[in-house]
């Protein structure tokens, strides 16, 4: 089949051109609208917790009362006993439209002393949006931000809501950066690693396909269901590269059938018959891995399954499409423009380092496999000790305004109006009885005893709903917090009554239980696909479990490295960032789906050149000799170019930014180089010929429907081997 495919491309590779020039315009066009559609907000909660039941309940008629966006209003020379102060704010404020707000409180209409400062140099404002989800908030906030600039005043903001706007706004500004930094060092690096401009713009090109197709996807989806924005910087991750991963094996390929004798149409043929085969089975399962985050009902995770998949699918098609159509036109010149490099004509010496480290690696295999275990299992030792929360003010710089304004209300005013937690009970009958509010302000006041809870008022009524309001002290991300909403959680409410509880501490309380059980979900998934897609390219039960087995050991390096880092602070002043004691959730499943499906990318190069030389001798040694001396040079590019893209993100002043380019980053150097070269011969040293086993019945199964390499004669397995696959 896949034989096939090349030899349609390469001969209509005008049309293949015709079409992928349509495609590039009128996908360009229809995706440049992706931006437009895709919601905002960050999209991080579990839509299906406690705290979002209870906010639905509490956006009717009862209200939320909860502080949204807190504006402080300062002046160096007035105070606010000044009526000069007092007028510019209250002038301010009264320019808000009725509907941009449910409510607005300042000093003046509480007569509240929580409202000032203790120099009185400064006073907040508090307002609550209308709308019971973040993206409307979100849209309110972009109204009516301008208009809260108070004459004589310096303003900031913060609030859940101002919190999102501007993280969003420095991570987009700070990606923009980094991709201006990395697009100029990617170029340099594809030419080092391709030694030619025509090979270098190969990829370029099939970048170019990826981003265009995901965007078109992601508009169409983002019509259907809310999208994140950050989808559209796993386009720019994912698609960068995937395309230089899959490009680096065909063309090197291509150039290995060159020079063993091939024509540039049987070349062409040939390499898409095998690496392109192997970009198929890569391609799948990357996939997969992504595809399994739509288990977690957040947004933004949602999001990322959906254009990490679009990504992958174009990834595919352009490298089973263009790219052998290209080749075909490039031919033998696929090494003009060549750069003169010092080291150009040591390449099969690189070649033969990987050979013979192999060798050495398969002479001591039980020695190398448990050192490299253990060592592994060591650096994600620190995962044991990881404290979980959300995003927030504490991963941006601290000359942030939602920083500053969290800062001075810790330090400067008596209460923090975003620390609150609202409940929400529902009582068997109507709430404002004598009986009623007897129970209710009972309950309050157990709420009010538990420790961490500073206080507890009924502060509303409708119907057979009641609002109780909590305030807290504590911070709403840490580990202290979310204890204290498990015993609020835990208390009786009024008899037949039932209680819900919101807001930032309850919220991430959900998003944790969400995550604790999507996990088995995924993993189980991902296994799944994994071995399925395996077995069917390699016929063996055994590979599957040894390459998730080793996935796993990478990431868990990558964690350990994310911990002691980002949670404990080391490195903490050459990265420019300040350790906040604990770790956003969403970037670990970010990172493992990206890292994970790279991981599974270079396993399969790997495996698919060291399957093709067995079949062909029957010598485990030798087959895995060979295949680590072809593919390992191929494996730690491809790993340097994705480095250059994602590491540029240590430069963002946004730690979860940098926890994505620290996270991915060390996963793929530790999986390119120590598993790669080291841990893979070891452990198919020591599995010998059962790495390619499968039980009797299921060998004869993949030799009748199993999806062997393509395009040259059909050895057979010795004799000698356990339960030999004999191609059909």
């Amino acid at each position: 089949m896949f034989a096939a495919i090349g030899r349609f491309t390469a001969r209509r590779r005008i049309w293949v051109y015709v079409a992928a020039f349509l495609f590039v315009i009128l996908g360009g066009l229809w995706g440049s609208g992706a931006g437009g559609i895709l919601g905002g907000g960050a999209g991080l909660d579990n839509p299906n917790g406690e705290s979002a039941e209870a906010n639905r309940l509490l956006a009717g008629t009862l209200g939320r009362h909860v502080a949204d966006v807190v504006v402080i209003y300062d002046s160096p020379d007035m105070t606010v006993d000044d009526p000069r102060f007092r007028q510019s704010v209250e002038q301010t404020v009264a320019k808000l439209p009725k509907e941009t707000y449910a409510w607005l409180e300042t000093f003046w209409t509480t007569d509240s002393a929580d409202f000032v400062s203790k120099d009185r140099h400064k006073t907040y404002v508090t307002i609550q949006l209308p709308g019971a989800v973040e993206e409307e908030q979100v849209v309110v906030y972009r109204q009516v931000r301008e208009l809260l600039d108070a004459p004589g005043l310096t303003e900031r903001f913060g609030g859940l809501t101002a919190v999102g706007v501007e993280f969003n706004e420095i991570s987009n500004r700070d990606l923009a950066r980094a991709e201006l930094l990395s697009f100029p060092l990617l170029l340099i690096l594809l030419l080092l690693v391709f030694r030619s401009v025509v090979a270098a713009l190969l990829p370029l090109t099939i970048a170019v396909l990826v981003a265009v197709g995901s965007l078109g996807v992601l508009r169409v989806v983002g019509g259907i269901v809310d999208l994140s924005t950050a989808a559209i910087n796993v386009v720019v991750i994912l698609g960068l590269g995937l395309a230089t991963d899959y490009a680096l094996l065909i063309v090197n390929r291509f150039r290995e059938e060159l020079a063993a004798g091939r024509d540039v149409e049987d070349a062409v043929v040939r390499s898409t018959a095998t690496a392109g085969r192997t970009v198929v089975v890569s391609g799948i399962t990357v996939a997969v891995t992504l595809g399994g985050l739509v288990v977690f009902p957040s947004r933004f995770l949602t999001s990322l399954a959906y254009a990490g998949v679009s990504v992958v699918l174009f990834a595919v098609i352009s490298a089973l499409t263009v790219l052998p159509a290209l080749l075909r036109t490039v031919g033998t010149r696929i090494d003009a423009l060549r750069i003169p490099l010092p080291w150009g004509r040591n390449r099969q010496e690189m070649g033969s380092r990987w050979y013979r480290t192999a060798h050495a690696v398969m002479r001591r295999p039980v020695a190398v496999t448990v050192t490299i275990g253990a060592l592994l299992l060591a650096l994600g030792a620190p995962l044991l000790s990881a404290v979980w929360t959300r995003p927030a003010e504490w991963a941006l710089p601290a000359t942030a305004d939602s920083v500053m304004v969290t800062r001075q209300l810790a330090a400067e005013f008596s209460h923090d109006p975003t620390k609150v937690i609202s409940t929400v009970v529902r009582m068997p009958g109507p709430a404002d009885t004598p009986e009623a509010k007897a129970a209710l302000e009972d309950f309050a006041t157990r709420l009010g005893q538990v420790e961490g809870i500073d206080r507890a008022a009924v502060t509303g009524t409708e119907g057979d709903l009641a609002r109780i309001t909590l305030g807290y002290s504590l911070s709403p991300y840490g580990q202290e917090i979310r204890d204290v909403v498990h015993k609020i959680r835990d208390l009786p409410p009024p008899p037949g009554a039932t209680a819900l509880f919101a807001n930032r501490p309850a919220a991430i309380v959900d998003m944790l239980e969400m995550f604790a059980q999507g996990l088995p979900w995924m993993m189980l998934i991902v296994a799944l696909v994994t071995f399925v897609v395996l077995f069917l390219a390699f016929g063996s039960v055994i590979l599957p479990i040894k390459t998730v087995l080793m996935n796993l050991l990478s990431l868990s390096a990558a964690f350990g490295a994310m911990v002691l880092i980002f949670q404990d602070g080391f490195l903490a002043g050459p990265l420019n960032f300040e350790a906040p004691g604990f770790l956003d959730a969403n970037m670990p499943l970010m990172i493992a789906a990206i890292a994970f499906g790279l991981a599974m990318d270079y396993e399969v190069f790997m495996l698919a050149r060291m399957r093709e030389h067995y079949v062909q001798t029957g010598d485990t040694v030798e087959s895995v000799a060979v295949g680590v001396q072809h593919t390992a040079r191929i494996v730690t590019a491809a790993a340097l170019l994705l480095g250059v893209v994602v590491g540029a993100f240590v430069i963002t002043n946004v730690t979860v930014l940098k926890m994505i380019g620290v996270g991915v980053v060390v996963a793929l150097v530790v999986d390119a180089t120590v598993v790669r070269g080291l841990l893979v011969p070891a452990t198919m040293r020591l599995l010998g010929r059962w790495a390619w086993w499968s039980p009797g019945p299921l060998a004869r199964w993949w030799s009748r429907h199993g999806l062997p390499e393509e395009g040259g004669p059909t050895p057979v397995v010795p004799r000698e081997a356990p339960n030999p696959i004999v191609r059909a």
